[in-house]
């Protein structure tokens, strides 16, 4: 059984551009799957397919969850990747929309999916969102890297080709899958502070969200989540200034990478120092840790 699971076809797409974000290892901070999120949910994007998870999880470090549907029945709910519709009139182009838990397994099984179905979709541009954990303050703004491999691409978007070499997810899978299939690709990363790790960041994700618009041409409402962004900032403050010792260490930072948030040259602090610490604080002070 093809593990796509189609609940209608969408017809009619305009040169759609398809947007994944994964959650796991390519979404630090929460930030690139709720991005994606808010996009689907401020352009009220239709669910139309998932992908079937049975070939690609682990059901043992990714558990299916119960629920009580009106008090009695119990049902399981699997982890899923789910495809959104978004149409966009006043936009050139519609989008497609991916969002789900990064597979455990079958990577390049599973990235052939997804090609085939771009394909099928007539999808002009894959874009993948990804977060990743840096040595950042999160008082500056968000520094947002765009990668394509494309020459073409690069040329005319403006972004940059990747040098990394290492350990990948499967954001870099995709891409290297969409390359063999001639589709052209880019991929948007949002640097996070690593020190608050462990709350959602919803400034990071309108840095990613900001990106993405001027890459895809299609415009959303972020007002909701520039509250949010504000308001996140607000209580990481509160909480840092309660700590002289975790403030000087987002001193040492703002310094290093200056007001534009770009990094100057010069010795970063301790990553494992600070972030021991104010794991350190914000267990003494779990009321203060933004939500």
């Amino acid at each position: 059984m093809h593990p796509l699971r189609w609940e209608y076809r969408p017809d009619g797409l305009r040169a759609p551009a398809l947007v994944c974000a994964f959650k796991g290892w390519n979404d630090a901070a929460d930030a690139a799957s709720t991005a994606l999120t808010f996009v689907a949910g401020t352009l009220e994007a239709r669910r139309f397919a998932t992908i079937d998870p049975e070939e690609f999880c682990d059901f043992q470090a990714q558990r299916p969850q119960v629920k009580l549907v009106d008090g009695e029945t119990r049902e399981i709910v699997w982890p899923a990747v789910e495809l959104f519709e978004a149409r966009v009139p006043r936009a050139p182009r519609d989008l497609i929309l991916l969002v789900g838990t990064e597979p455990s397994m079958r990577w390049r099984t599973f990235t052939g999916v997804i090609v085939e179905l771009a394909e099928a979709l007539g999808t002009q541009l894959v874009v993948t969102l990804g977060a990743l954990l840096a040595d950042v303050p999160h008082t500056r703004p968000v520094s947002v890297t765009g990668l394509a491999s494309d020459p073409l691409l690069i040329s005319r978007l403006g972004l940059s080709r990747s040098s990394y070499e290492g350990p990948t997810g499967i954001v870099g899978v995709l891409h290297a899958a969409c390359q063999r299939e001639g589709l052209p690709s880019a991929s948007l990363w949002a640097a996070v502070p690593h020190y608050v790790a462990a709350s959602p960041n919803p400034k990071a994700s309108l840095a990613l969200v900001r990106k993405l618009e001027g890459l895809v041409g299609v415009a959303v409402d972020a007002s909701e989540l520039e509250e949010a962004a504000a308001e996140y900032e607000r209580r990481v403050n509160v909480a840092v200034q309660s700590d002289p010792e975790v403030q000087a260490f987002v001193e040492r930072l703002e310094q290093v990478t200056g007001e534009d948030g770009v990094e100057d040259t010069g010795p970063l602090p301790s990553g494992e120092t600070i972030a021991r610490d104010l794991q350190r604080f914000l267990r003494q002070r779990g009321g203060d840790q933004p939500s």
